[in-house]
Order: structure tokens, then C-alpha cells, then sequence
């Protein structure tokens, strides 16, 4: 086995033991999807193998916990604008690859968000990742975290790369203002929450342009919401 010397590695295990023909294809597919997507700021999968009625993933490991954690440890100190911009380039990095691949995340959040102690972002957990056929398919299934879905899965609508661009402006309003840009006490008044779109504003104390970009990615209609590619041609985060 030709791996990497020095490298730490996790084995994620998926318990494949009793599933129809169906939900192992389901249980394949993170394989699969990580298998194609190789890039500095996306986790690696160097193999997988069934054993034991046990999918086991052997995939790089990132030695500095997650941004969920990241936000937490903060204890509502904000962080620099210069270093939330460091690290969602870099998810946006990521995420470009992924969509150049015409694959989903479908479940970016932030504690999936991983972080090395060199400060390298790795995007992880593609389980519920969706390779699309084409640029225009649109994915049906409702799924992902409550606090990050975009509207049009809410309202059980259509949707495609752009939902991931909603995820990611929740991700970018959490790293400025270390809460959730929504939040209620029960799933459906959350729902009612996302789908009206009315969040409180990110602090004045941060840039015009970055509080200007998390308004355009949170935006109700998908197509007002701008690409990754475009995000990334922005000259403020450059």
C-alpha cells in the first residue's frame, strides 16, 4: 500500500451488514465521490475495503478539530475580518473543485468544516454528496442540517449548486457573528425563518464588501445568488 510516510490517517466506518442492494450503492457513493475529488482543501480518501459486514474508509485525517469547534472555543470573541476571509477562501477553494465536478456537498456546515494545525482548511463528509448528471439536473431529496438548508429544499423545491452557495453563506455569517444566521425552537419555525430570509445584520465593524457578499449568498431566489467562481474572482478576497 503505497500511502503517504508522515501522513495520520481516520478509517470511517459504514455498517454495510444487512443493507439491500440499494443502501450498499448508497454506502459506495462517498467512496466514489471522494475518489474523484482530489484538492488541497478537500479531505483525501486513499481506500476503502468491506470487512467484517463494515464499509471502512481509510481517509487523511485532520489533526485540528472542525470549524464548529474553531467557533466554539472563540467564546464570542469575533474573529478578525483577515482571518475569516483566510479560511472561507479557502472553503471556497474547495468548494470550487467540488462543483467543477458537477458534484453537490448537500451538508456544509460548519462541523464538517475540518481544519489542520497548519491552518488548511479540508472540506469532509460528502455521505450525502449528489454527482449530477448534468450542469442543469436538479437534486429532489430533502436533506442536510436544519440550520444551513436553503429555502428551495425547505419548500421541497428543485435545487442545484446554488443551495450549497446558501450553506455557505450561513457558514460565513457564523464565522463573523459566531451564531446561525437562523435559529428557532422548533424545526418548523425554523423552516419559516429560513424561507422569509430575515436574518440580523453582521456587525458594521466588519467590511461593506463582506457584509455585502453574505447578503447576496443568502439570497431567497437561487439564481440572485452568485457562483463560486464568481465569489472567488472578488477583488477583497484576493
Amino acid at each position: 500500500r503505497d500511502l503517504p510516510r508522515e501522513t495520520q490517517f481516520v478509517v470511517k466506518e459504514i455498517n454495510v451488514k444487512g443493507l439491500s442492494d440499494k443502501d450498499r450503492r448508497e454506502a459506495l457513493k462517498e467512496v466514489e465521490v471522494l475518489k474523484k475529488l482530489r484538492h488541497p482543501n478537500i479531505i483525501s480518501m486513499h481506500e476503502a475495503f468491506i470487512e467484517g459486514g463494515n464499509l471502512n474508509i481509510l481517509m487523511e485525517y485532520a489533526d485540528a478539530g472542525d470549524l464548529a469547534q474553531l467557533l466554539h472555543n472563540a467564546r464570542g470573541r469575533p474573529f478578525k475580518e483577515e482571518r475569516v476571509l483566510d479560511l472561507f477562501v479557502q472553503i471556497c477553494l474547495g468548494m470550487h473543485h467540488v462543483h467543477s465536478q458537477n458534484i453537490l456537498h448537500r451538508d456544509l456546515k460548519t462541523a464538517n468544516i475540518l481544519l489542520t494545525r497548519q491552518g488548511i482548511i479540508k472540506l469532509a463528509d460528502f455521505g450525502i454528496a449528489r454527482v449530477m448528471s448534468s450542469e442543469t439536473d436538479m437534486a429532489k431529496t430533502m436533506i442536510g442540517t436544519p440550520y444551513y438548508l436553503s429555502p428551495e429544499i425547505c419548500e421541497d423545491r428543485p435545487y442545484n449548486h446554488k443551495s450549497d452557495i446558501w450553506s455557505l453563506g450561513c457558514v460565513l455569517y457564523e464565522l463573523l457573528t459566531l451564531r446561525h444566521a437562523f435559529e428557532a425552537k422548533s424545526l418548523s419555525a425554523l423552516i419559516l425563518k429560513i424561507i422569509r430570509g430575515k436574518f440580523s445584520p453582521v456587525s458594521s465593524s466588519y467590511s461593506r464588501e463582506v457584509r455585502s457578499l453574505v447578503d447576496s449568498m443568502l439570497q431567497n431566489s437561487p439564481a440572485a445568488r452568485p457562483s463560486i467562481a464568481s465569489i472567488l474572482t472578488l477583488s477583497f478576497l484576493k
